[in-house]
């Protein structure tokens, strides 16, 4: 699906971009250079405070080392103040060596002994020094007779540890900014090699997104995925999409319908949602071709499956259970008209027969030879009727003896065969029944000495079928096989597909609770065994049968017998016609 086009309209204007790509990279740019510039702030704001500590504490320490010397306090005492006196003599020492701004000495009435400028000497210092003179360190940022700076006070003590006066110590705050500026382009310069880092990551991200979405813009995204929506749900094909784990991600209506799923399977495994089976594998990817075919329940699917670029897959489904059924409806058409042209043949040889008996007046002679060629089948209807009570399976074993005849192959019941007309789903029978007869004609026919025998007894209410066929057998190892979708020896017939028969009388079976199993026949050939629990209804009471029982019973109505018996092979195949011939493999 191509995406929406963006043309566009007039000139253009400079705005907020369209395209995924654009967005998220202007955005991640504007998101690194406001983290870059805060994180930059918050470095340089805690700078400034923590170079003012360190001057203060640089000047409280010199102050403390400077009143630390005892011959100052004793040259405090013992001389004037004085530009060329000892105390000045020191401070100044003090001051070139450790590189402060001012190093001055005071007496407890505040009365400076040295300074920088020494014209000052003498004069009462321009601070208040109560807190030095009283005995405690000071530490500040202040601003005296030579500007701002960052200060530290300590009180002078003598000998006997007896304050007389204090010590105050300066840093020029200019050098305390300077190392400020100082240090802001190196951090500047860090802050743009991380800025450049993260636009250079962003970017490359940002391709990678723009690959991804194939550089449309958000509202052609939003445009696409409403179409993608409203397409995966009113299109009549199911639609699975699964991640590289096999868990489904994507499940459309018509997938959940021919699924037999809910909405809520997403997220879940394939495996888990669906249990084994062939629609499992062939989604899994474990069964590959094209247009594979499976059975999910009673309907017939069409699988295929296309890998995505991300490990998963894409698998469509489609319905063709009655494609299936109609392919299967021509198969059969096409048996039962060879068989009528084969009866055509036959009967006009009859005929011929006939008409030559009678132009040679061998009335009684032709007299008897239609009593037999109708008895044979009256025969073969009076014997079926007598075993099997339902009309329908009645009629279809009926048929599928004149079919097998015409075919060679002789199709005869069982002895223990006795089915009363008490059957829940006599149409699934049918269904059942018919597939395997067809299955044991195709296997028979052409065969020396071809036989099928079917058999059907009622057990309480479970019924058993059992088909006894003269063909090549099953091997063993197929005991399982066979059972499984697009398992067949025969050709493809019109419709394209084969081995869907078996599959579906086991689903059948196991419908009704029921199994199906194939074994060897000591004679040679397959016997397929069908048990159908709970497939006939509890008898009435009384003994008594119900309404329409004489319509559904093949032996007590006369009227029914007698046209079972009169309507002929060709007319008792077609009731059963339309149930088996979607079926049959």
């Amino acid at each position: 699906m191509s995406p929406p086009s963006t043309t566009s309209r007039g000139p253009r204007r400079i705005g907020w971009p369209k395209r995924v790509f654009s967005q998220v990279l202007l955005m991640q740019l504007a998101f690194i250079t406001g983290v870059t510039v805060l994180v930059t702030g918050l470095f340089l704001a805690p700078l400034s405070d923590q170079l003012d500590d360190q001057a203060m504490r640089r000047a409280l320490a010199i102050a403390q080392s400077t009143a630390a010397q005892p011959q100052i306090a004793d040259s405090l005492i013992a001389t004037g103040p004085r530009p060329d006196g000892p105390v000045q003599t020191a401070a100044e020492r003090i001051r070139r060596s450790t590189g402060a701004e001012y190093v001055v000495i005071m007496d407890k009435r505040g009365v400076r002994w040295s300074h920088t400028d020494t014209s000052r000497i003498g004069d009462v210092v321009s601070t208040d020094p109560s807190t030095a003179l009283a005995g405690r360190s000071v530490m500040e940022i202040d601003s005296g007779t030579l500007g701002r700076s960052a200060r530290g006070k300590v009180p002078l003590l003598d000998g006997s540890d007896r304050i007389v006066g204090a010590v105050s110590v300066g840093i020029a705050y200019d050098s305390v900014r300077a190392r400020l500026l100082a240090a802001i382009p190196g951090l500047l310069a860090y802050a743009g090699g991380a800025l450049a880092v993260g636009a250079l990551a962003a970017y490359l991200i940002s391709r990678r997104l723009q690959r991804q979405t194939h550089d449309l813009a958000f509202s052609d995204i939003s445009a696409l995925l409403t179409e993608r929506e409203a397409m995966l749900h009113s299109i009549r094909e199911g639609v699975v999409a699964l991640d590289r784990t096999g868990r489904i991600r994507l499940l459309n209506d018509e997938a959940q319908r021919l699924l037999g799923l809910g909405p809520g399977v997403a997220g879940m495994h394939l495996d888990e949602a669906l249990g084994e089976g062939r629609t499992t594998d062939v989604l899994a990817g474990r069964v590959v071709g094209d247009d594979l075919v499976t059975v999910r329940g009673s309907r017939v699917l069409l699988a295929n499956r296309m890998p995505t670029e991300d490990g998963g897959a894409v698998a469509t489904l489609r319905d063709r259970t009655e494609v299936e059924y109609l392919g299967r409806e021509l198969d059969s058409t096409r048996g039962l008209i060879d068989a009528l042209r084969a009866q055509d043949h036959e009967h006009a040889n009859r005929l011929h027969t006939l008409l030559g008996l009678l132009e040679l007046e061998m009335h009684d002679e032709a007299v008897e030879f239609v009593t037999e060629v109708v008895g044979v089948h009256r025969a073969t209807a009076e014997q079926v009727t007598e075993k099997v009570h339902d009309p329908l399976l009645a009629a279809l074993l009926v048929g599928k003896a004149t079919v097998a005849a015409e075919r060679g192959v002789a199709l005869r019941m069982a002895e223990e065969t006795m089915l009363p007309d008490r059957l829940v789903d006599p149409r699934g029978l049918v269904t059942v029944l018919g597939n395997l007869v067809d299955n044991a004609l195709d296997a028979t026919a052409g065969s020396a000495a071809s036989r099928i025998e079917v058999g059907l007894r009622a057990d309480g209410r479970t019924v058993v079928l059992r088909v006894r066929d003269s063909g090549p057998g099953v091997p063993a190892g197929d005991h399982e096989s066979i059972f499984m979708e697009g398992w067949s020896t025969k050709e493809l017939p019109a419709h394209g597909k084969r081995g869907l028969g078996l599959p579906l009388v086991r689903r059948l079976a196991e419908r009704q609770g029921g199994s199906v199993s194939v074994s060897a026949s000591p004679e040679g050939g397959a016997v397929f065994t069908v048990v159908l629990p709970e497939a006939l209804r509890e008898p009435d009471r009384l003994g008594v049968p119900g309404p329409g029982a004489s319509e559904r019973s093949g032996v007590p109505a006369q009227g029914d017998a007698d046209e079972l018996r009169a309507s002929g092979p060709g007319c008792t195949s077609a009731p059963a016609s339309p149930s088996t011939s979607g079926e049959t493999a």
